[in-house]
Formats: C-alpha cells, structure tokens, sequence
C-alpha cells in the first residue's frame, strides 16, 4: 500500500533516473553521434510506444474497472444489510429484537473494524461472526403466521445476498495484478524511455526535458495502476460511506 508521499517519492525516483540516463547517453555517445540513426531510432520508439501505450491503457482499463466492481459491490452489500434491518420488522418479538441488534452491530463492525483492517491489506474476522450470528438467529425463527413465514423467507433472501457481497469483498480485497504484467509494465517504460533518450538532438537542454516530461507520464500511470489495484487500501480506495448511509439510516 503506497501513500501520497510515497507516490510523489517514486516519481522523483523515476525522474531522477531518467536525467542520469539522459547525462549518461551524452557522455559515452554524444547527441552528433546519434544524429545519423535518428530514422531507425524513430520507427523503434514509434513501436514501442505505440505498443507500450496500449499494455497500459488495458492495465488503467482493468483496474479502474476491479475498482468500480468492488464499490458497486460495497453498496450492494450495505443495501442487502438495511433490507434485512428492515425486514425484520415482521419477525416475531425476540429473533426482530435480536436482527436489529445484530444488523447495527454489523455496519459499526465494518465501518470500525472491516475497512481499517482491509487498509492493512489484512482479512477481517470481525463482520464474520457476526454474519454468522444474523444465520444462526434467522433460521431457528419460529414462525406462526404468513405474514412471519414471508418475512423470514424475506430476511434469508438479503442475508444470503450480505453473505454474497461480503465474500466478494474479501476476494477483491486480497487480487492483485499478476507479477507477470508488472515485470511487462517497468520492462517496456524502461525500453520506451531508454528509446526516447537516444534521439541526436541538436538543443540537449530541450531533449532532456521531452525526456523527463515523457518519463512523468509513463511514472504517474504506473503508479495510478498500483493504486487502483488495491481497492480497498492507497490513496485511492473504496469508501466505507456505503455502510455510514445504513447505520444513520437504522439509527432514524
């Protein structure tokens, strides 16, 4: 889990390596040296980037969308979990008094417990007793009336959805981008960046800020990909806010 410090850092890190490649490149072959392979330098740097540029935005495109599944998938678990609050209203006395109970409890464990320790990219135990509990406690109700049966039959149905979500939760919570597409991302900006450098520029000063302009790019999106791939931890992450709306709507 990367912070905002820590994303500014590698990206000072990255810039730094490319204005010493960049010194390099001019020392041991100079810029009039190069002038001569500019056209073979241009058709590579042409390929790669073009190459480079859609590893990437498949990357961006897959993680922002792990990102939006795992938010769509935190709502539709506080839903499930204020349907069965309210459900329960049709619950005989003592299981109604225990649901509600156990449902409050439920969004203060989430929110207090669930989401800080998901931040530590560690699984949290807490929620799950409680999910256990709400099952222990809706199956032994006894029912009297209709009116109790389609409320149980109610009840297990956004259980067994809050069950669904949590478990999905977990499992976005510890995926993570193959080490695989990694080593693809930092080999083909390393290979990118080092064919950018090798153009014969007559105005060093000019090329070495292209360089550096095209460097903060590659950085930022690699960086933008590390966030996003972990949706629940980094600067940006899925918000609790979902389960906030269901305790302060059980609280009215």
């Amino acid at each position: 889990m990367l912070d905002t410090t820590q994303n500014v850092f590698i990206v000072i890190i990255a810039l730094a390596c490319a204005f010493f490649l960049m010194a390099a490149m001019n020392r041991y072959w100079p810029a009039e040296r190069r002038r001569a392979h500019n056209d073979l330098i241009g058709w590579q740097l042409s390929v790669l980037g073009t190459t480079y540029a859609v590893i990437v935005g498949f990357m961006l495109y897959t993680v922002w969308t792990n990102y939006g599944a795992a938010k769509l998938n935190a709502e539709s678990e506080a839903n499930a979990l204020g349907n069965l609050y309210r459900v329960a209203a049709g619950l005989p006395a003592e299981p109604r008094a225990r649901i509600v109970e156990l449902t409050r409890n439920y969004a203060e464990t989430v929110i207090d417990e669930d989401w800080p320790v998901m931040a530590a990219d560690h699984i949290p135990e807490g929620s799950h007793r409680l999910n256990q509990e709400m099952w222990k406690t809706v199956m032994a109700v006894k029912t009297d009336s209709m009116s109790e049966i389609t409320a149980q039959d109610h009840a297990i149905t956004e259980l067994s959805s809050m069950t669904e979500h949590r478990r999905i939760r977990l499992l976005q919570n510890s995926f993570r981008l193959p080490i695989v597409l990694w080593c693809v991302l930092l080999v083909g900006a390393v290979a990118t960046i080092a064919s950018a450098s090798m153009f014969g520029f007559q105005n060093t000063t000019l090329h070495t800020v292209q360089v550096l302009v095209f460097s903060l790019l590659i950085t930022l999106a690699m960086v933008t990909v590390a966030d996003i791939d972990r949706p629940f931890q980094g600067t940006v992450h899925v918000s609790d806010a979902p389960f906030r709306r269901a305790r302060i709507d059980m609280e009215r």
